[in-house]
């Protein structure tokens, strides 16, 4: 029985040593994807290949990182709303112009879309603490801007842009509308666990079950579901139930958990979504979902 107790515990211990290696050496490819296999880091195109007026934009963030940007207008009198989009991990903002120009088309908006650090043109390398400078520096741009209404500035995340917009979210109430997630994680620490079964038992968020030894190894946490609660804006929950990435449930957490401080939640799912594909499958009834949204937290009053 002693013999088969300490050979469990070195195997325990074996796959800790083995799960915390991977982790170490490998998270930041799985986190953040700036360039697609196959595909340079380079745009593919710009915003123009679609007709969209837009401008170059260059900031720095708070460390000295260089960014760049698109900010793209609805036409030239149109003040709002102003969409601040953060994209997924994976690719560049040139890969969600088609989402972009069905997004102008639709909502009658402005946008604006962050290249995160690492990722298209932006320099240096990404982290959760870069990249939530970043998202900072491109709304502080926002803020000073006199062609927009700055009171209709809406934060639109998807997948790991919601955790980002998230963050922000809480730390500008006073500068951010209100705040739209699709198909967002409750945390990396969660996802890990489904990306890494073997390590459920190490690693996981503030909900899981285990000795969770591995977390303190996870330099990109993103711990959505431990601040959601803390965002007092107007939060969009975009959810679609055929996401092969994300699993469904993790929005359902992060909607149930905002709802309980903040009664201007609304959660809205799509039968067919997938984690990618949910604005196309949704037709009509998303971006009519997302028009009502605006139009009730952000709406024109002049």
């Amino acid at each position: 029985m002693a013999s088969w107790l300490k050979a469990l515990a070195y195997g325990a211990g074996g796959i800790a040593v083995v799960g915390m290696a991977a982790l170490v050496a490998l998270q930041e490819k799985l986190v953040y994807v700036p360039v697609l296999p196959g595909v340079a880091r380079a745009y593919t195109v710009t915003p123009a290949r679609f007709r969209l007026t837009y401008e170059d934009v260059w900031l720095r963030a708070s460390d000295g990182v260089r960014l760049h940007s698109w900010f793209i207008k609805h036409s030239p009198n149109h003040r709002g709303p102003t969409i601040l989009f953060f994209q997924e991990n994976a690719g560049n903002i040139a890969h969600r112009l088609e989402f972009v120009r069905l997004m102008m088309q639709k909502l009658e908006c402005n946008v604006f879309m962050l290249s995160y650090r690492g990722y298209g043109e932006s320099d240096g390398s990404p982290s959760q603490h870069g990249i939530t400078n970043d998202a900072q520096a491109a709304l502080d741009h926002l803020v000073k801007r006199e062609d927009i209404d700055t009171s209709r500035i809406v934060v639109f995340g998807r997948s790991l842009g919601g955790a980002v917009g998230t963050v922000l979210t809480k730390k500008n109430p006073d500068k951010v509308a209100a705040l739209i997630l699709e198909n967002t994680f409750t945390s990396i620490l969660d996802m890990a666990g489904i990306m890494l079964p073997f390590l459920r038992w190490f690693i996981g968020g503030s909900s899981a079950k285990g000795p969770k030894i591995l977390n303190y190894v996870v330099r990109s946490p993103w711990n959505t579901i431990d601040i959601i609660d803390q965002v007092k804006q107007p939060i969009l929950f975009l959810s679609g139930l055929q996401d092969e990435l994300v699993p469904p449930v993790h929005m359902q957490l992060l909607y149930e958990k905002a709802i309980e401080r903040n009664s201007n939640c609304l959660f809205v799912d799509f039968p067919n979504g997938m984690h990618m594909d949910t604005w196309f499958t949704g037709g009509d009834r998303y971006w009519r979902t997302i028009n009502l949204f605006l139009q009730r937290f952000a709406p024109d009053d002049k």
